[in-house]
């Protein structure tokens, strides 16, 4: 029997989120159908409300509500400092760290041709507009180790290199608290390539 075209819709509506198959569609569906509906208008309601009232920040290009998010009016923020990150989330995590108190730029994604994800659609321009303010002293690239985070780091270091900017990359290696029996070797070489004077 064919489900209802209502039902059908919130399914292939639900797979569009990322990890999100069939399967997990069609529970979540019925779910927020059978056991949740007051959940499920929630859930409307926020969505709605997040695509009427968010933007883009005007400097750093995360969410915001405002012209400026709040991180970029900040006086408290070190304006020297730029760090380019892939996504909202990645920025997030680095707060949480407490160890930087520069301001960002979100890129919304990184380079990746296979996905037609190429300088243009990520608006590279901007990025260059804003980390060449004059305020800006350091770029500093903290894109994903994955091989279209570290393309578009290097695309978009030289891009930036080549306008006078100092750029560097955020390290990587053994985690805090890991063990070398448990790091894979990868992980491990770069440590090692990446060590400094103790």
């Amino acid at each position: 029997m064919k489900e209802p075209n209502s039902l059908e819709g919130l399914i292939e509506a639900l797979r569009c989120l990322p990890g999100v198959g069939p399967k997990s569609a069609q529970r979540m569906a019925y779910h927020l159908l059978q056991r949740d509906p007051r959940g499920a208008e929630r859930l409307s309601g926020a969505i709605a409300g997040a695509l009427a009232n968010l933007r883009h920040c005007s400097r750093c290009n995360t969410f915001t509500e405002d012209e400026v998010c709040a991180r970029c009016a900040s006086p408290k923020r070190n304006p020297g400092q730029l760090c380019v990150v892939e996504m909202p989330i990645d920025m997030n995590v680095m707060e949480q760290t407490h160890a930087y108190n520069g301001l960002y730029y979100v890129l919304m994604g990184r380079l990746s041709p296979l996905d037609g994800v190429g300088p243009r659609e990520l608006n590279f321009e901007r990025l260059i507009t804003r980390a060449c303010d004059g305020q800006v002293q350091e770029v500093i690239m903290a894109t994903n180790f994955t091989n279209e985070g570290e393309a578009t780091a290097h695309y978009v270091s030289e891009l930036l290199r080549a306008r006078g900017l100092k750029v560097s990359r955020i390290a990587r290696g053994v985690p805090v608290g890991g063990e070398l029996e448990f790091t894979d070797a990868g992980t491990v070489a770069q440590a090692f390539i990446e060590r400094r004077d103790y």
